[in-house]
């Protein structure tokens, strides 16, 4: 394989295990919570190849080769969980978690408080309506 089929294929890979979904999790339902889960992707991978020709002009041998060879590592560990129960909306930093990314998702509830609030006034919308 070359090279760059190598990093092709590795970033085929990457991109199916990075998509939204991995990062943001699958909610559950706890109760009468729904928690749904931030995770954290750490990704490293490198490839290389090579060629040779010429000889060895103390041994008298002749030269000749290719090489090639990539890697790759992968870390996911939990950072976050989004905690919805009623119209309270609340991120907690997972165990041992706390730093920019902590400081990040204090500015979250905001966001979600809109997202709620506008699915709400959907919701009310479509039941006067008589959609629901």
């Amino acid at each position: 394989m070359q090279p760059q089929e190598l990093l092709d294929a590795l970033v085929t890979n990457i991109r199916q295990i990075a998509k939204t979904e991995t990062i943001i999790g699958e909610p559950h339902q706890v109760g009468e919570s729904t928690v749904i889960p931030v995770i954290r992707l750490n990704l490293g991978f490198g490839a290389g190849g090579g060629e040779g020709e010429g000889t060895d002009s103390k041994t008298n041998s002749g030269g000749k080769g290719t090489g090639g060879g990539g890697g790759g590592g992968i870390k996911i560990e939990p950072a976050a969980f989004i905690v919805s129960k009623g119209s309270d909306v609340s991120i907690m930093a997972a165990p041992g978690r706390r730093g920019a990314l902590a400081e990040m998702f204090e500015h979250v509830p905001d966001l979600l408080e809109k997202v709620m609030s506008s699915k709400q006034a959907g919701e009310e919308s479509a039941k006067e309506k008589g959609d629901v």
